[in-house]
């Protein structure tokens, strides 16, 4: 079966593509003006497909990664088949390159995969199936029929993590600032990848000194591991010619991350545009969400009878430290909830409904939530424990950076960090895979039904609204 792997990853490929593009052509169909956010970037993308490069509308918040790249496809298509103006540039057209970048993220996802869990021996058809279900990740499948920088931004963080992955940094970089073209924020993807190869030159340190020393590793994900770690980290960092090593290592993110520290100081601030909808705060409940978001949609890798055994053993074991956890919970959401007015304010949002039926039920509902939190967050922890140590702390830095400053509940933020998580636990087993893409379909199904046949009208606009992520 292993070596007919190829055969099925093409059979998968095709079948993906015929499946969206028959869900495109009638998404489409049904909604052929720009919707939602579509309103800005569509029109943004047409102008640049008519040379005014000089033009730009000021509530769009990214940079032009995404209407640059998209002229650069179409512009060409167009000369070899001889398109006219209504066709290279049309709605549908740019939504189009969409569905291409989420089928080079099928590949990119299968490819990592492949590389992450190549000493695991996971079957092919286990690979394979994992693959399709984070391909048809409900969040991200989506936006696959939107013009939105989701897509391709999704698509070039895969390609530079593979990259990096492989070790072509030069290559990652770049692909790295394609990324942070398409999404400011993308920068600390970036510094992910460059944690990712610092991670690994610590573990193989911390190894050779372990043995130096002749002292025994601790468990793994255990207290006392996390301890000698970061004892080691400070240690490490004490030393001019280790910082040296890493940085030579490094460079090319470094490189990037300093290009985006000038962008920030001339821009001064990571959006551009209307920058006052997007402003900076710091929302720790966010990283809550999240670990809800991810208990959710990975619920067969995060929950079971023996997942919530370990988790009361665990709490039996240090009651003192979860007791400790949930009071500085407690306060952080008690300081620093923040409700941003596109929450409350935009009806045709999941996001809406789940802060006016679960969040404003009752006053107490977002402490109440606090227990399913520390779950949520020891099951993600306890799942990620086959990953070093250090690969751990740099990969809780990244998500605090990329979900704690967001003022604006939004599950399109969280996209990148669970596809990073989801990538890097162990593969399971094939059923509860099964389940999981079950579960992927059927709420796609509901989404797409919602989308299509479930419109309505606002009181003052007779435009047709739609729900949506």
């Amino acid at each position: 079966m292993e070596n007919l792997e190829g055969y099925y990853f093409s059979a998968l490929f095709s079948g993906c593509f015929l499946l969206s593009s028959l869900l495109f052509s009638k998404i489409t169909r049904e909604q052929r003006d720009p919707y939602m956010d579509e309103i800005f970037h569509i029109p943004q993308a047409q102008l640049y497909c008519q040379g005014h490069f000089n033009q730009w509308d000021p509530m769009i918040t990214t940079l032009p990664g995404l209407y640059l790249l998209s002229v650069g496809m179409v512009k060409p298509a167009a000369w070899l088949f001889g398109w006219n103006e209504n066709v290279v540039c049309s709605n549908g057209m740019l939504r189009f390159i969409n569905l291409l970048f989420s089928l080079g993220s099928l590949y990119m996802l299968y490819s990592i995969i492949s590389k992450i869990h190549y000493k695991n021996k996971v079957s092919s058809f286990r690979k394979i199936i994992s693959t399709l279900t984070l391909y048809l990740f409900p969040t991200l499948y989506f936006f696959t029929f939107l013009y939105y920088t989701d897509t391709g931004s999704t698509f070039f963080v895969l390609f530079t993590y593979l990259m990096c992955l492989y070790g072509n940094h030069k290559s990652a970089a770049l692909l790295g600032l394609c990324a942070f073209f398409f999404r400011q924020t993308n920068i600390i993807w970036i510094i992910f990848c460059a944690g990712n190869v610092i991670s690994e030159k610590l573990t193989e340190a911390w190894k050779i000194d372990l043995k130096k020393r002749e002292d025994k590793p601790s468990a793994r994900g255990s207290f006392s591991e996390l301890v000698k770690a970061l004892t080691f980290l400070v240690q490490y960092s004490l030393s001019f010619r280790n910082m040296i090593s890493l940085v030579l290592l490094t460079w090319p993110y470094i490189t990037l991350v300093f290009g985006f520290l000038v962008f920030l100081v001339y821009n001064g601030a990571v959006v551009v545009g209307d920058k006052t909808s997007h402003e900076v705060c710091i929302n720790f409940p966010q990283l809550f969400y999240f670990f809800g978001f991810t208990l959710i949609f990975s619920f067969p890798h995060l929950v079971s009878v023996q997942k919530l055994t370990d988790f009361i053993k665990s709490v039996w074991r240090r009651p003192f430290l979860y007791i400790a956890l949930a009071g500085i919970s407690v306060i952080l959401i008690w300081k620093f909830t923040y409700v941003h007015k596109y929450l409350v304010a935009d009806n045709r949002h999941y996001t809406f409904y789940v802060w006016k039926k679960i969040f404003q039920r009752h006053e107490l509902i977002k402490y109440l939530l606090v227990s399913a939190y520390l779950f949520a967050a020891w099951s993600f922890t306890d799942s990620l424990k086959g990953k070093s140590v250090f690969w751990i702390l740099m990969f809780f830095f990244c998500l605090l950076a990329a979900t704690v400053p967001q003022k604006l509940l939004e599950f399109r933020y969280f996209i990148v960090p669970y596809l990073i998580f989801r990538l890097n636990i162990p593969i399971p087993s094939s059923i509860r895979l099964l389940l999981e893409l079950l579960v992927y379909i059927l709420v796609n199904v509901f989404t797409f039904y919602l989308f299509l046949h479930k419109t309505f009208r606002w009181p003052d606009n007779e435009e047709t609204q739609r729900f949506m992520w």
